[in-house]
């Protein structure tokens, strides 16, 4: 699959949600003239600007003459987007949810697009978009994960795969391979905690170095707290996702509420404390 960026894909692509994902994904496409976005947060419109996308005044207007659509929104809004925004679509027009939800919640998301001519596609986004940008790994499935990867690549996107035919395939893989990710990012936050109260940091870290050697612990929990605080919020709407995954395959998500918990905490206290400094 060819790395070529064309810097003007030959369709419309909207974008509906305009965060970190949808800003570095329109950034690195260079998709200027033949993209529109929509965001519930007016103050995302001038980053649109400065990405070469037009902001649109409703999501009416970004999906006006819309082929593609990439959505990006947060976990807990992406059915609502789904259901709310899929009367808009033209027949034919292709729905990306790249959002990170449960299988289930992207079947539901499927059938109000399909219900009205649109074709829907269950993207699952493998990694963090920065500073992959469009080289992030992209899993598709669904009925129409073919056309669809055509059209990504088309927009830029580097390494994308079709797993299945199913909806809520890719989803699965992504839910599922979270539990272990976010669940060990919680893990080792809760083990520093307790090893911070005890005054045994760095005997303990030591510890587990000398079991694994690949990266230190002290920089592995540095890293994993950072992320917690600045993403947890967003992170802890995945987990829950997650979470819905595991109970619909029968295995109670035990660790996984918990990684919830601590993701939130983690994310509100960093909030709490900026508010306070502020």
């Amino acid at each position: 699959m060819s790395d070529a960026n064309p810097p003007f894909p030959p369709f419309r692509v909207a974008l509906i949600g305009f965060g970190e994902a949808g800003e570095t994904f329109a950034r690195a496409g260079a998709w200027n003239g033949r993209s529109r976005s929509w965001d519930i947060l007016p103050a995302r419109r001038a980053a649109m600007a400065a990405c070469g996308v037009e902001a649109a005044s409703s999501a009416a207007e970004a999906l006006a003459d819309a082929e593609i659509v990439l959505s990006l929104v947060t976990a807990d809004a992406a059915l609502a987007a789904a259901r709310e925004y899929a009367p808009l679509l033209h027949e034919g027009t292709v729905w990306c949810d790249m959002n990170s939800v449960a299988p289930g919640t992207k079947r539901e998301a499927a059938a109000a697009v399909e219900a009205v001519g649109g074709r829907y596609v269950d993207v699952a986004v493998m990694a963090p978009v920065q500073p992959a940008a469009l080289a992030v790994p992209l899993l598709l499935a669904g009925p129409h994960a073919a056309p669809a990867q055509a059209m990504l690549t088309a927009l830029g996107f580097a390494h994308t795969r079709e797993v299945g035919k199913e909806i809520g395939r890719a989803s699965a893989i992504k839910m599922i391979r979270s539990v272990m990710v976010k669940g060990l990012e919680a893990l080792s936050s809760e083990c520093a905690a307790a090893a911070d109260a005890a005054g045994v940091f760095d005997e303990v870290m030591a510890s587990l170095d000398a079991s694994e050697k690949a990266c230190g612990w002290a920089e592995r929990v540095a890293y994993n707290r950072e992320r917690m605080a600045t993403h947890g919020l967003r992170r802890a709407a995945e987990m829950e996702e997650s979470a819905k995954t595991l109970q619909a395959l029968g295995v109670e998500p035990v660790m996984t509420r918990g990684t919830v918990q601590l993701q939130r905490a983690a994310a509100t206290k960093n909030r709490n404390e900026r508010k306070v400094g502020a």
